[in-house]
């Protein structure tokens, strides 16, 4: 029998849920995500639990075993119960009653199985007691074991649930698959238009995990293949991507979503298709716009500071632009280099809008001289291009 881990289920704060729920014998177990990174061997972060025990008993037993309940979607089935600091959520077994493509209308059930078969994907549909033993009611553990990404059931019958689950299903497959199953990909394609119903923060918040994966490019491509990538992001180009992600494996630099979204979509205005916020668009705004003026690495480090400076000679680098070996510490020294002149300087000789095009005029040259040139030539130069301007 297929087991998690012993150090999973040693959790102090773990153990108090378990036996807070399973306190009158209603059975709790370890499900979805928890499951599956455990038996991958990769980190799990949050633990969610399932239980034949109602919400409102839920919550009943964890006063009781003097735990905070917090009743954070109860009307879905779902208890926080903060033991040691920690929230772990706790959901009812359920069924669909219900859904539009966007949400569903639940039913409480007692059957695990059931609330098996409700679920997206085979391999976060495993559960586990407390002793660590696996329950696998829809063949989710030899998908897992062959990194295989399949939908629970009938492909096209989960989507219609949600129309979510596309971008969730290649999400996944960037995360954890190494093989998607045909069919889905086949159901993923055909209804590609149901996610004209989803909320673009919904939409954006999968994008930006999926390319936080560390390796996003075959669901990129896979989503390319489909229509669906050119559906959310029109003319985007997952060959940038790709040479980008190759850049960074070389380079031994960690992924970040908001310069891989950069290279993917060219420069080209996403914020309203993933409902980007101001500052990530400010982000996305500045380095398409470095990228288009072609910025040396000492003006991006500069202007840009060190993380933004960094993303554009990663960008910079895979469009092709040579990279010298000493890039990053360039990038670093330019980011804390500072102008050693300012306005009061060049005041009284320049007034107004004339000091602002001295300063940039400074500025300009300081970038250029590798940051050496002295303060009085800056002086100089500010204060003529000040007085022509």
């Amino acid at each position: 029998m297929t087991r998690l881990p012993p150090e999973i289920l040693e959790d102090p704060a773990l153990i108090a849920v378990l036996d807070a729920v399973e306190a009158q014998g209603n059975r709790a177990y370890l499900v979805g995500g928890a499951v599956r990174n455990a038996l991958l061997e990769q980190p799990v972060d949050d633990i969610d639990i399932a239980t034949d025990a109602r919400p409102e008993h839920v919550q009943r037993l964890a006063l009781s075993a003097g735990l905070k309940p917090v009743p954070t979607g109860i009307e879905h089935g779902t208890v926080t119960i903060v033991s040691d600091g920690r929230g772990f959520e706790v959901t009812t077994f359920r069924r669909d009653v219900e859904t539009d493509g966007r949400r569903a209308v639940v039913a409480f059930s007692d059957n695990l199985d059931e609330d098996a078969h409700r679920r997206d994907f085979t391999m976060n549909a495993l559960y586990a007691d407390r002793t660590g033993a696996v329950i696998d009611p829809v063949g989710g553990l030899p998908d897992l074991e062959a990194r295989r990404l399949r939908f629970v059931g009938d492909p096209e019958q989960r989507i219609r649930e949600d129309y979510l689950r596309i971008l969730r299903f290649f999400r996944f497959h960037a995360w954890y698959g190494h093989e998607a199953e045909p069919g889905a990909v086949a159901a993923c394609a055909a209804l590609k238009d149901g996610l004209e119903q989803i909320a673009r923060e919904r939409i954006g918040s999968e994008m930006k995990k999926l390319l936080a994966a560390p390796a996003p490019v075959a669901s990129i491509l896979l989503m390319a293949e489909t229509g669906i990538l050119d559906q959310l992001l029109p003319g985007a180009e997952p060959g940038a991507l790709s040479d980008l992600v190759a850049l960074e494996a070389r380079e031994n630099i960690p992924p970040s979503w908001s310069r891989r979204l950069a290279a993917l979509s060219g420069g080209r205005d996403c914020a309203d298709a993933l409902r980007l916020s101001k500052d990530e668009i400010r982000g996305q705004t500045a380095l398409a716009e470095a990228i288009t003026a072609k910025w040396s690495l000492n003006e991006a480090g500069y202007r840009l500071g060190i993380r933004a400076g960094t993303d554009y000679a990663l960008l910079a680098g895979s469009r092709r632009m040579a990279l010298p070996p000493n890039w990053r510490p360039q990038v670093a020294r330019a980011a804390e280099a500072r102008l050693p002149i300012s306005a009061r300087d060049l005041m009284p000789q320049l007034t107004g809008p004339a000091v602002g095009r001295g300063l940039q005029a400074a500025e300009t040259l300081w970038i250029e001289s590798d940051f050496t040139r002295p303060a009085p030539a800056l002086i100089q130069a500010a204060l003529q291009a000040g007085e022509e301007g």
